[in-house]
């Protein structure tokens, strides 16, 4: 059939390959297209593994197109210093900060990054900013990221730069849960357990300690065929 491209054919496939690239280009700098600006730089990057490239497009789109997906690549490149780009802790920050805003893909894992480095203070001279990381957190647990509700759980129950709340703690262990966060019905079940921001429930407490273990279960299985 015309069109289909045989996979088997590596010249075929190179061609395909090219002429990608250069649709991708002409989107990104002829139409002044953003997703094609996106696409490019995975290109680039993926297929010509050219970050340095890459590291380009995905700057300019994310500065001049405000595109969330770059900003968060572009701050992925800087956590690890990749594509000519400088290690810069603070820099990736800011560029998750914008993606996080912008919204996209990868908007709710850039808010929880966001989180992460304010809660551990390594962009902020060594001294953690709970409220910054729960700030965060918050936005990327409302869009459904099941790590971001769990850290929150711990900010509460630890009570660090925070005023000590079960009652929060259990609302964002048990969300965690439901997102499918095995520590999140662990940490939930407990809590039922002992009456920590609740009533004691024993068969809510067993309910999520077998949801917990389904979970893990799960999640060592997938790491098992992962690794075969």
């Amino acid at each position: 059939m015309a069109g289909l491209i045989n996979f088997e054919d590596e010249d075929e496939v190179k061609q395909f390959l090219e002429n990608l690239g250069i649709e991708y280009s002409f989107q990104c700098h002829s139409e002044n297209d953003p997703e094609g600006c996106q696409r490019l730089a995975e290109y680039l990057e993926g297929v010509r593994k050219d970050c340095e490239s890459a590291a380009r497009v995905f700057k300019q789109n994310c500065e001049t197109n405000g595109h969330g997906d770059s900003c968060y690549k572009l701050g992925s490149y800087h956590i690890a210093g990749k594509g000519g780009v400088p290690q810069c802790l603070k820099t990736a920050s800011s560029y998750f900060m914008r993606s996080c805003t912008a919204g996209g893909k990868r908007s709710m894992d850039a808010c929880h990054n966001v989180g992460l480095l304010a809660h551990d203070g390594r962009v902020t001279g060594g001294t953690p900013d709970p409220v910054a990381a729960r700030q965060y957190y918050e936005k990327a647990c409302a869009g459904g990221f099941a790590a971001s509700c769990f850290n929150l759980s711990a900010l509460f129950i630890k009570g660090s730069g925070l005023p000590k709340d079960m009652t929060q703690a259990l609302k964002y262990a048990n969300r965690a849960c439901e997102l499918g966060h095995a520590w999140g019905c662990a940490n939930a079940s407990r809590m039922y357990k002992l009456g920590e921001g609740t009533e004691k429930d024993e068969k809510k407490a067993e309910e999520l300690k077998k949801r917990a273990l389904q979970l893990r279960g799960a999640e060592m299985e997938r790491q098992l065929k992962f690794g075969e």
